[in-house]
């Protein structure tokens, strides 16, 4: 179903785009947009992955680290990696307090997978393992490409409204509804783009949801964690991410700390949702289900913290007067 909502929703894309590129532009706008931010997007789908790891200063970890709960971590990833028949990807922690990860690369064959400290840190091994095979069923899925292909289109939308608003499109008699018709669209057509994007999101979000808990064998243990990072993300600062709010579809949980509803602007599905699914498919799979825990301690985590990963905890900046 998942697949199939994805596939709907592309094909709604690229009807808008090439509604709006036909009536500002005609048949040559709309392919001199289109291949505009097709450039755009190949550089980032063939960089990306550097520029994130560079940005959250992901260290590349392997088997030999001194820390034991590292070096479970590679070993779980690269042993869920096989299991799954994929290429071992590249394996990173970021030195970030709060609880987190996500997945980079632009095939499976160039792949990396990042967790925080704070993952480590603050959940089991189990629910460790639950996250990053997460991770690995985006690399299978190849997310990466998919949501390539989305921003791709809707950056020709956004570039073809932009045109439209600032050069003009034409004549306006030709335009259906004239001018302020194509005024109204030029203005909605990119949000509707967006949305359809973030719709895209969460349906992968979704389907990766499945496929880990598959990879994993514990879609409880899963959920348990998604809950753990909510409650954590909504209370622990993740400077690198508030500077780079783009960046935040890429994690398994939103990190800037928002309410997680299911809404029309959210990229990543309401979590409660996801653990209902998740508790679904650990009941097919003939799984006894699992008594949950308060996942955050009545006392506000600090950067005191034991660090068991052994890296430095990340300093907290001083919030402005609103928060």
């Amino acid at each position: 179903m998942n697949h199939l909502k994805t596939f709907i929703l592309l094909a709604g894309l690229t009807a808008l785009f090439a509604g709006l590129g036909y009536l500002i532009g005609g048949a040559t706008g709309m392919a001199i947009a289109l291949l505009f931010a097709g450039g755009m997007n190949l550089f980032s789908y063939w960089n990306a992955d550097k520029i994130v790891l560079r940005m959250y200063r992901a260290q590349p970890v392997d088997e030999n680290h001194p820390n034991a709960v590292v070096r479970n971590y590679v070993a779980d990833v690269r042993q869920m990696a096989r299991d799954a028949g994929l290429p071992q990807p590249q394996v990173a922690i970021i030195p970030n307090d709060q609880p987190n990860a996500f997945a980079t690369g632009r095939n499976p064959e160039r792949a990396a997978v990042c967790a925080t400290t704070g993952l480590l840190d603050m959940l089991t091994r189990e629910e460790v393992r639950g996250v990053m095979a997460h991770e690995l069923a985006h690399v299978k899925n190849r997310d990466t490409l998919i949501m390539t292909v989305t921003a791709t289109i809707a950056g020709a939308i956004a570039a073809l409204a932009n045109f439209a608003l600032f050069f003009g499109g034409g004549d306006d008699r030709e335009r259906p509804g004239g001018l302020i018709g194509a005024l109204a669209l030029m203005i909605l057509a990119p949000m509707a783009a967006g949305l359809v994007q973030m719709a895209i999101s969460r349906a992968r979000e979704y389907e990766a949801d499945r496929v880990g808990a598959e990879i994993a064998g514990d879609p409880h243990a899963l959920a348990a964690a998604l809950q753990k990072i909510e409650a954590y993300a909504k209370r622990i600062h993740n400077p690198t991410a508030e500077r780079n709010p783009a960046s935040g579809q890429l994690f398994i949980i939103n990190p800037l700390a928002g309410k997680g509803a299911d809404n029309l602007f959210s990229t990543h599905p309401a979590t409660g949702n996801r653990v209902r699914a998740l508790m679904e498919l650990g009941t097919k799979m003939g799984l006894r289900p699992r008594a949950f825990a308060d996942p955050v301690a009545p006392t506000p985590v600090s950067s005191a913290r034991p660090a068991t990963t052994g890296v430095p905890a990340t300093p907290t900046p001083p919030r402005g007067p609103w928060g």
